[in-house]
């Protein structure tokens, strides 16, 4: 088991984390909690080893294998598959012996490096490679390309197949959903659950959390404390103490009460849709999630749009795509004021791509755009990032984008993104990944938008701050069009759901638990379709062909035995021989021999010693024999 008995960890002269005692139990799936620089990522380097306690002891079993997501891939030409396989160190240690056993004729050395590797399942290992790649959402014609040819995201997702392909006894994972989509997001929490070893997770998606944690550690106020059961259960029993201290509890009865209000303005509609019933849920489930987030740094509302046309934006069968390409095609779409639509699909479906068409940045190949009158777009994806100014400041992005309002009131609005005091005017360049997001959040927010379009828009954001901005987004008045993996999200914001497949933008009929199913079929559908009879019959000749030779190995080794037993025992009598006949040589060289005047004993020495002449002379010839016959059985 991990033991931390009386631990203090520092970074620098701040402490992090102190007087911890606690153990983590072989097996045990645990979510590491906390705010933004509390010290999770630096408990997990405590784990690795990277950093050392200030006092205290941290036992972890000597012999248990980590592994742990890299943060930087570099440009390898190196094939996606085997950068993959690459996590399996062992593996890739027996490989290495086994290539010089072989380059050296070792043969027993080369059965036994092959027994070990049929232990480890090493003759599997390219197949479960091959799946972990799928499951991340590589396509199959992807696994031989190298690592220099993915995008940074698609190079984290290698990351963690290399993490998942070490048969580890730990696993650390910090922030692993961050660059997945859903389907990929569904994929990891079932290959997490069936995870033998000992797991700390940290996330920021709390559904993710519930599905795959059976204990909370919690990092606040220099402490780290263990909580049983899922993220939700920790959330109601820090909800309650927090509710215990008055002032909390005031402003957790006012969250509440709005939560409340916007419930029972929806119930109305309740009998119209499944997925109106799922949120339903979603926001009545919010009013206990609410409890453990009342001393949030981050408040802040959407301001009431200055128009509403109706439509706001209309798609008539519409072709985009890339080039000549097209991507989708026969979209037909109307987005009226009030619409809150999820948008769903695999990886590669084109879901970026509609939003894109739908934010104008993406040219038509066919159909009409017709954009309503007094349109005010607010598009939020990760590359929008990349357009903040580093030399510029939080206030003075604002500033430059609304000149005209009084510079304590953009002040104001930036605290509600924990933009305080030195921190609003410090330069962005430095920021932290959640620090962009929501400097971008605030200044979408600020633009009085009629319709979101949001792409991912929780990466990088904590659980207080996409809980803010779920708050946000169901008072916001205009319509909405979301992609996103956090499900907590899209259950509490989405009204109706829209299916990209095929090339089509489809409604979809069903919540999230649904569309899960619905993935199940296709991954279903595509692993029948993929055992074509052509690719059965190459993997049985593969399996054959491993067979055979296998058998082969053993065959040498069996026919090997009594050559090498033969081989010892001639040895032991060509020593036994030669020492005879040596002494014999002696003797009969010896003058004195003759004058003793016994010529029987002369006749039968001199017989003796041609005896052993002969026996080895016949044995040295076998023994060349032998080894010749050895030799043929290790090439």
């Amino acid at each position: 088991m991990i033991q931390f008995r009386k631990l203090r960890l520092a970074r620098g002269a701040k402490i992090l984390v102190d007087d911890v005692d606690l153990q983590i139990h072989p097996g045990w799936k645990v979510g590491v909690a906390g705010a933004n620089g509390c010290g999770k990522s630096s408990l997990f380097g405590l784990l690795r080893g990277e950093l050392h306690q200030e006092q205290g002891d941290l036992e972890i079993p000597p012999a248990w294998e980590i592994a742990h997501v890299a943060q930087e891939t570099p440009a390898l030409e190196r094939a996606a598959i085997d950068y993959a396989l690459d996590g399996d160190r062992e593996l890739r240690r027996i490989e290495q012996d086994l290539a010089a056993a072989e380059a050296a004729h070792e043969g027993e050395r080369i059965g036994l490096l092959h027994g070990c590797l049929q232990e480890i399942g090493g003759y599997a290992a390219r197949a479960r490679a091959a799946a972990l790649l799928d499951g991340l959402g590589f396509a199959e014609a992807e696994l031989e390309r190298p690592v220099a040819a993915f995008s940074g995201g698609w190079r984290m997702r290698l990351n963690l197949a290399q993490a998942l392909m070490c048969r580890s006894d730990l696993l650390l994972l910090d922030e692993p959903t961050n660059h997945l989509d859903l389907d990929a997001v569904f994929w990891l929490e079932q290959w997490l659950r069936d995870y033998p070893g000992t797991l700390l997770l940290i996330s920021h998606d709390r559904d993710f959390l519930d599905a795959v944690v059976g204990h909370v550690a919690h990092i606040e106020q220099q402490r780290l404390s263990l909580y049983p059961g899922g993220y939700s259960a920790f959330e109601r029993v820090r909800g309650e103490r927090l509710a215990q201290q008055q002032v909390v509890f005031e402003k957790q009865q006012r969250e509440r009460a709005h939560l409340h209000r916007f419930v029972e303005r929806f119930r109305a509609k309740a009998t119209k849709a499944r997925q109106a019933q799922s949120r339903i849920k979603a926001l009545e489930r919010m009013e206990l999630v609410s409890a453990a987030h009342v001393d949030t740094p981050f408040t802040f509302a959407f301001r009431p749009p200055e128009a509403a046309p109706d439509p706001l934006l209309q798609l008539e069968d519409v072709a985009t795509g890339y080039g000549e390409v097209p991507v989708l095609a026969g979209i037909g779409l109307s987005l009226r004021p009030g619409e809150r639509i999820g948008l769903l699909g695999r990886n590669g479906a084109g879901k970026s791509t509609l939003i894109k068409l739908l934010a104008g940045e993406l040219g038509l190949l066919a159909g009409q755009r017709l954009a309503g009158k007094g349109l005010a777009l607010g598009y939020f994806a990760q590359h929008q990032l990349e357009s903040l100014r580093p030399e510029e400041s939080p206030l003075q992005h604002m500033q430059r984008q609304d000149p005209v309002t009084r510079e304590q009131e953009l002040r104001d609005y930036l605290g509600g993104f924990d933009f305080r005091g030195d921190a609003a005017t410090t330069p962005c360049g430095p920021f932290s990944g959640g620090e962009k997001s929501r400097l971008a959040l605030a200044l979408l927010i600020w633009q009085r938008p009629n319709l979101l379009l949001l792409d991912e828009p929780t990466n990088h954001l904590d659980l207080e701050m996409r809980h803010a901005l779920t708050l946000a987004l169901q008072a916001f008045e205009g319509a909405m069009l979301v992609v996103s993996h956090d499900r907590a999200l899209l259950r509490a914001t989405c009204d109706r759901f829209l299916l990209v497949n095929g090339g089509k933008v489809e409604a979809f009929d069903g919540d999230l638990d649904d569309y899960r199913d619905w993935l199940a079929r296709q991954r279903a559908e595509a692993s029948a379709q993929a055992r074509c009879p052509e690719r059965e019959a190459d993997r049985q000749s593969r399996q054959q062909d491993r067979a055979r030779a296998a058998a082969d190995r053993q065959a040498r080794l069996a026919a090997r035995r009594p050559l090498n037993k033969e081989l010892g025992e001639i040895e032991k009598r060509l020593e036994a021989w030669q020492r005879e006949k040596a002494d014999l040589d002696a003797r009969v060289a010896d003058p004195a021999f003759y004058q003793q005047g016994d010529g029987d004993e002369v006749q039968r020495l001199l017989k003796r010693q041609a005896e052993l002449g002969e026996r080895i002379e016949a044995a040295e010839t076998r023994w060349l024999e032998l080894h010749e016959a050895l030799e043929a059985l290790a090439d």
